[in-house]
Parts: structure tokens; sequence; C-alpha cells
């Protein structure tokens, strides 16, 4: 679907026709999307299972289940197949009962149940088909879910697909009033699409697939350069007007006033009095949780209530070609600066607090210059790049991934914002230590990866910053992330390298 990315199955908390589809993969060419064996050969798990049906079992605890579909998937999932439409529905049956659980229980107690006893169980095949006849007699469904972090999710804002026990397949179901709505329609709002509207090809169940293409109808409503302020800025109407405008949409006639209380009560906080409210104290915190702390919206603010706040495509931040750049620019010197502006008119005017509002505003103008520059705390570090490869300036890859590239936005400073969570509205529960696991030896090269030989992770600022191995240091692997280079190391990095390459072309 992507340049080496990869959609993967994982786990599941409890037993649903599709679930486990938060994760995708990046299935270049590392050794870390690979186990060794004893001849150093690459061997792939599970590959005998991918591109067929089956079932995917959870291999902890009440062992819950979920539909497989041909994915690459985790090692804590077991793949029950390939399985034939002609005994899929009544293997489904089988183990997604109570009885399947307690009998594989019956054999191994331990936590994590291997592969092997999860097929050890006897089956009673016919008893089985007739119980999954009644059930399923048009066969198990297409894959559908209404849960926004699932790549399958079809992106309407409001739209559900559901089990129909009557028609015994899947339908249109009622429009949704849950604490999703507001998230999907603050993401379409700053443009960014689901997996699935971005792949024509993906299996989705008749009904799944509408929604996707009904989706469309949204693309006018959705911010141009994937920056959304919620006070009036630039000339465009607020953040919240821009959600009603967009939820009008969604829900057609069924929208009113008390549609739009009924998903504030429905949001986790419960207590906002507005959209307003709601969008300024508590969207970012909310979907940090969601999404499982991997934001894909930023808000970014000055550290006032009543300052500049600003909702933020990460997408488009972190985007390809300068792209990323030329975003976190239109911010600073685009919306903030005109924000500045008015702040300055209102002080000459005497409008009262419009002096303090244009102090933090300075103040965060500043700590984005920072970021832009990208000078220790604001730089960005990614481990499996080389010191040459590392990011100069704000240039993210976005392939390296939320937790890396949020740091410098996390490690800005401005007064009244939240310990941690830098100029962010709230703090993401990201941290940067060692991550599992050693890196193995043969991959990578002492000059341009130093920090795998002996690295103080935990050491001072000054320690873990422009890292360099000595001659004779011992080699250990460790995975630390929390580390920085600076602009003259990384410049000083990358003409060394291009040296060597000039070097080797000369001699070939």
């Amino acid at each position: 679907m992507f340049h080496n990315w990869t959609l993967l199955q994982s786990t599941v908390t409890e037993t649903t026709f599709f679930g486990g589809r938060q994760h995708i993969l990046n299935w270049g060419d590392h050794h870390q999307n690979r186990v060794f064996d004893s001849a150093k050969d690459y061997v792939y798990r599970g590959k005998g299972v991918w591109e067929k049906d089956g079932v995917a079992v959870s291999q902890i605890g009440l062992l819950p289940v979920t539909c497989y579909t041909g994915e690459k998937f985790d090692t804590n999932t077991c793949v029950l197949g390939p399985l034939s439409d002609a005994v899929l529905p009544a293997v489904w049956c089988f183990v997604s009962s109570p009885e399947y659980c307690h009998t594989v229980r019956e054999i191994d107690q331990k936590l994590n149940v291997t592969g092997a006893t999860l097929v050890k169980v006897p089956f009673d095949l016919e008893r089985w088909k007739k119980v999954a006849n009644g059930r399923y007699p048009n066969g198990l469904p297409e894959p559908y879910s209404d849960d926004p972090t699932q790549w399958i999710f079809h992106g309407a804002p409001c739209g559900s697909v559901v089990w129909d026990e009557e028609k015994k397949w899947t339908a249109r179901g009622p429009l949704r009033i849950d604490d999703t709505v507001l998230q999907v329609a603050v993401a379409r709002l700053l443009g960014y699409r689901w997996p699935a509207e971005l792949d024509p090809e993906m299996r989705l169940a008749k009904e799944q697939r509408d929604l996707v293409e009904y989706c469309a109808e949204f693309a006018e409503l959705a911010d141009a350069d994937g920056i959304v302020c919620l006070s009036p800025t630039r000339g465009e109407a607020t953040a919240a007007d821009r959600v009603r405008r967009l939820l009008a949409a969604a829900y057609n006639d069924e929208w009113s006033p008390d549609t739009e209380r009924a998903l504030l009560a429905a949001t986790s906080d419960r207590s906002s009095a507005s959209l307003e409210d709601w969008l300024r104290d508590r969207f970012f915190q909310e979907h940090c949780k969601l999404f499982h702390n991997r934001p894909f919206v930023w808000h970014i603010w000055d550290g006032r209530r009543d300052g500049f706040h600003a909702l933020v495509n990460y997408h488009r931040l972190a985007g390809p070609d300068g792209e990323g750049r030329r975003t976190l620019e239109t911010v600073t010197y685009s919306y903030l600066s005109d924000w500045i502006t008015r702040q300055r008119e209102a002080r000459r005017e005497g409008v009262a607090g419009a002096d303090a509002r244009l102090v933090a505003a300075l103040e965060l103008r500043a700590q984005l210059e920072e970021i832009l520059e990208g000078e220790p705390p604001y730089d960005i570090f990614v481990r499996w790049k080389s010191v040459a490869e590392q990011p100069v300036g704000w240039n993210p890859d976005i392939n390296d991934g939320v937790r890396l590239n949020i740091r410098p936005f996390m490690r800005a400073a401005i007064s009244g914002g939240l310990a941690g969570a830098g100029i962010l509205r709230t703090k993401p529960n990201i941290k940067w230590g060692k991550d599992r696991g050693k890196e193995p030896r043969e991959l990578r090269d002492q000059d341009d990866f130093p920090w795998f030989w002996s690295c103080p992770g935990t050491g001072t600022p000054e320690q873990r910053t422009n890292y360099v191995a000595e001659p004779g240091t011992t080699f250990d692997g460790n995975r630390w992330n929390d580390l920085h280079y600076t602009l003259a190391a990384k410049r000083a990095a990358r003409e060394a390298a291009a040296a060597r390459q000039l070097g080797e072309k000369a001699r070939a």
C-alpha cells in the first residue's frame, strides 16, 4: 500500500470479527523484520498463511480471536489456517466460543500459550458446521469496523456498519454518537485520510466501501494546508465553526444543537460546556489516548487559554521534499505572525490582556524558530540512521515515527505550558529511553553509529550530546534514543561521508 510499509495483524483484547488492525510494519530490507536461523539465513514467520484466510488467536489470557485475512502478523498472534470457505465458519464458531479457551486451558495454564497447544484441542467439525450454518448461512462477513484506530476504518465521522442478525450479513447502521465522532471530524477537517480511503484495493465489506466512497463528499471541507487555529486567523473561521459545518454535512437532517450536546457528553471528560471549550482543553488529551499516544493532529499553543492555539496535521509537518519544513514555517511566520500583529494592534487600542498575549506569542515564535533551526535540545535523533543521515533542522522523515519526530516540540519551553509537554497542549505518554533488544554488530559501523559502543544513554546532557566512541570502546548494541547531535557535528559527518564516497568512486 505504501512504500516499504505493510499492514500488520496484531492481538485483540476481546473477541471481535475484525480487530487488531491498528499497526503497519516497515517491511523493507531491514533486519528487524526477520529472525536469524543457525545458518544466518533469514526466516519469515508465518509465511505459509499470508494472503489466505484463517482465524487469528491472541495467545494470552482468555485467548480472544478475530478474523484473519492474510496480512503479516506479530509474534503474540497465532493464525489457525489457511482455512477454506467450507470450514472457516465452523472453526470460527468453535474458537470464538468459551469452550475453546476452557479446553486449551485444561492443557496449558501458562499466561502465554504456544501455537502448538492451540491446535492440540479436539475439534468436532460436523457439530460446529451445524452451529455455523445457523449463525452464518451466508458465510463470515468481509472486513468492517467503526473503530478509527483500525486501518479498515471507513473514515465517515458518524456513519456505521453493523452485523444484521436478521439478514445474517453486514448492513449500514444508525448514525453514531460516541466519543470518536468529534475526533474523526477534527481529523477530517485537518485533511487526514484513513488507509482504507487511500487503498482502493483494500478488502472491505460492501457497506464499508460505500462509506469510504461517501467520504469524498467531505473533501471540500478539509483545510487546504492542514493548519486550523481555534481563533479566527488569516481570514479563516474558528476551528469550532468549521467542525460544526463538517458535522452538519455528515449528520444532514439529524444535526442540531442537541446532537452537538450529545457528542460533547459522549467524550471522556463530559464536562465541556461547548465545542470551543472541548477543542481548547480536551481534544488533544483525548486524541493521544485514543490513538495510543501517537498523535497525528498536534495541538500547538503559547501557554495561555486565551492565546494562540493551532491544530496541525502531523503528516503535513513531516511531509516529504521539504513539505514538513514549509508547514512549520507557515505556522510560525503566517498564522502566528498574523496573531502577533493583531495583539500588537489590540495593545495599542488598550484591549485588556493584549500585552500578555503578545508576550506569550512572541515566546512561542522563538521556540518554533529554535525547532526550525534544530540545535540541541530541539534536534531530531534517529538511532537507525548514521550521524550523516540525521535530520538537519526541522526536516523530519515521517517513516521514523511520531515518537522521535515529536521530541523537539516536547523539549521546547514556554511560560504556562504543562510540565514535559513543551509547546503542546498536553503531554503525550512518550519517552525516549532505551528500546528492548540489541543491535546486530555486523550491521553498524562505529564511525557512523557510535551510540552502539558503550554510549552513556542515561548520562548528563553533555555526555549524550555529540557522543563519539573512542577507539577500543566495547560494542554493546544498546538502543538508546535520547541523544543529541549539533548541526556542526551533523554537517561534518555529511562532509566526511561525501568524501568517502568520492574516494571509493576514484578507486573503482
